[in-house]
């Protein structure tokens, strides 16, 4: 049996760390309030979510200080996972940028509605013929 059982934490760790989460959702609300737009936003969302994902796997999950085996077991097959998304999202630009290239595909097209397939509005009232 190893010394670390039964070992408890500082609970001063706790409270920075929960003070610190709370500094984080602030800048995580100011992307909104100051109206940043285009890729900052979405870039200063998704730090933002990460750095407080890790605060809370880490520090209230304990696994900082489990093991390393056991830590890479449980979070390798996520980061395997995000690895994967983005590869797929690589691939899935480029297609799209292939279809507008060499397939003649329009960039401006827009998706016909059920008015413009059957000629008008029908609202639920039918012509008597």
């Amino acid at each position: 049996m190893s010394s670390d059982a039964g070992q408890q934490h500082p609970l001063g760790i706790y409270y920075k760390v929960w003070i610190l989460l709370f500094v984080v959702s602030f800048f995580s609300y100011m992307v909104d309030y100051l109206e940043f737009q285009g890729a900052l936003r979405w870039t200063l969302v998704l730090l933002f979510m990460v750095i407080k994902a890790g605060f809370i796997i880490a520090i209230f999950m304990h696994v900082v200080w489990e093991r390393m085996a056991l830590a890479l077991t449980i979070l390798g097959p996520p980061v395997v996972l995000l690895l994967l998304i983005g590869l797929m999202a690589v691939e899935g630009n480029y297609t799209e940028e292939a279809r507008f290239n060499y397939m003649g595909h329009d960039r401006d097209a827009v998706a016909l509605t059920p008015a413009d397939l059957h000629g008008g509005e029908h609202g639920g009232e039918e012509e008597a013929h």
